[in-house]
């Protein structure tokens, strides 16, 4: 892979012009140095080597390449690091982009929740002063303003029914898959080849929701989700043994929200649809993430389409009347072709929310490999693409309802959920507003808890499955420290 020099000598935005340069550049790898560490580097041949000087009252860019360019900005002793920080970014937006001829859809924006900013002007800004606003800070498109601010109005209107305070989210993990996917990066194991660890997980994990639901007594959760991995791996006995001790422990009689990901077509079967019906589980996802099988093939999903295809069917035939799909953008080797394929396929079925991913390229993932050794020349998604695929769920009758970003995403655009009216998914909301406390259990999951003064504080438990299990009494101690003074 290509190499872009970026040196800086002041490390406070490291991870802010990191995020930037890379949007600009997706092909390379983005390498902060201090100047002194920078001497004997540069560029690959093609791409130009970034220098950002901060003085003390002036911050200088200059892009080096066939001819050096130079930019500058003032700045004050005085000025808030946000304000600062957004200056910063807006200099290395104009000078790459002038540069380069290139713009970004979300402009400087680098964080994965943009949506946040006009949640939070909503209350005393008309929508011509948030877009105005955005533009000038952020240098965010037409289109995506329009985007992020239609969400903030439907996400507004959906959590003014949740009690953000008094309440909580609880999230269970089951970090078992039949295979792994060729971009996943999350904890999850084969399932086939760790059967041995299966109950043993379990109690580990029963032993997390005792300790969780007798330090949450009296407090219901609002919603409840169980994702992984892929819980429906588990067969439908231990299914059913996950369901009822989440029925036992917690009391879900006026949950709004009881959502299982089944996620992939090769581990549902009618048994654990009934499983899953039986406890009044209220939203399933069946995700093809493409409808084109070569796709399938090469992204290691075990399944043909023809099997998401009746297993959709199937468990619409078991009275689930609010399932979602999971689609991806920026696969290896399609287009615009293979995702027009996938949208139609998809409309077919009709599902009741469509959630739109563009891949995200995870440091843990097999195809995080593959592009250090080929580079991102199969992998392809633009404004186009996605554009399709919002079309596609406006045929549907849906409208987009929660977004968030990740790093090193195809395009730097975003991901999308779209759901008819009364199908939104309300655990994705409260999980990317960030405005209710989040009690996360299972491997690799991480805990958050919302104070009442905005603060957020953190904990994880450990993603191997071996070491949550030995060491799950450390797992609830972690719980007890951050949960235990309500």
């Amino acid at each position: 892979m290509d190499t872009l020099i970026v040196t800086t000598n002041d490390q406070s935005f490291d991870y802010d012009i990191h995020s930037l340069v890379k949007a600009f550049f997706p092909e390379c790898e983005v390498r902060l140095l201090r100047p002194e560490d920078a001497k004997d580097v540069s560029s690959s041949e093609g791409f130009p080597d970034v220098n950002i000087e901060f003085n003390e009252d002036m911050v200088f860019l200059t892009i080096i390449d066939k001819e050096s360019k130079g930019l500058k900005i003032p700045i004050s002793k005085d000025l808030e690091r946000g304000v600062l920080k957004n200056l910063v970014k807006r200099l290395i937006y104009s000078g790459i982009s002038e540069h380069t001829g290139r713009t970004l859809p979300w402009g400087t924006l680098t964080g994965i929740r943009p949506v946040k900013i006009p949640m939070m002007l909503l209350d005393d800004a008309s929508d011509e002063e948030i877009s105005e606003y955005m533009k000038e800070v952020y240098l965010v498109g037409d289109e995506k303003l329009k985007l992020s601010l239609d969400i903030a109005k439907r996400e507004k209107r959906i959590l003014s029914s949740i009690d953000h305070q008094n309440g909580y989210s609880l999230y269970v993990g089951i970090p078992f898959c039949p295979t792994r996917c060729l971009y996943c990066s999350f904890a999850s194991y084969p399932i086939e080849k760790c059967q041995n660890k299966v109950d043993p997980y379990l109690e580990a994990l029963f032993k997390e929701i005792d300790y969780v639901s007798d330090l949450m007594n009296g407090r219901a959760p609002d919603t409840v989700y169980i994702g992984g991995g892929t819980p429906t791996a588990l067969d439908d006995k231990r299914l059913d043994r996950l369901l009822k001790k989440i029925d036992e422990r917690f009391d879900l009689s006026d949950i709004k929200e009881l959502t299982v990901e089944a996620g992939r077509p090769d581990s549902i079967t009618i048994p654990k649809l009934r499983v899953l019906k039986d406890h009044k589980v209220s939203r399933i996802s069946v995700n093809p993430q493409s409808m084109n099988q070569k796709t399938l093939d090469t992204i290691g999903r075990a399944h043909s389409v023809e099997s998401v295809k009746d297993t959709f069917l199937m468990a619409r035939d078991e009275g689930f009347s609010n399932i979602n799909m999971d689609i991806i953008l920026g696969l290896p080797g399609e287009g615009r072709e293979e995702v027009s394929y996938t949208t139609n396929e998809i409309e077919k079925l009709k599902p009741d929310s469509l959630t739109v991913h563009s891949l995200a390229i995870k440091r843990a993932s097999l195809l995080a490999e593959k592009v250090r050794e080929s580079g991102l020349k199969d992998l392809y998604n633009s404004d186009e693409i996605m554009k399709i695929a919002s079309d596609g769920a406006a045929r549907m009758g849906m409208n987009p309802y929660y977004l968030y970003r990740q790093k090193n995403m195809s395009g730097n655009l975003e991901n999308v959920g779209f759901a008819q009216e009364g199908k939104e998914g309300i655990y994705n909301i409260l999980i990317m507003e960030e405005v209710q406390s989040i009690i996360a259990l299972g491997a690799g999951t991480v805990t958050k808890r919302v104070f009442g003064d905005g603060r957020i504080e953190r904990c994880d438990n450990v993603k191997d499955i071996d070491l949550y299990i030995n060491k799950i009494d450390e797992m609830t101690e972690r719980k007890k420290t951050l949960l235990g003074s309500r």
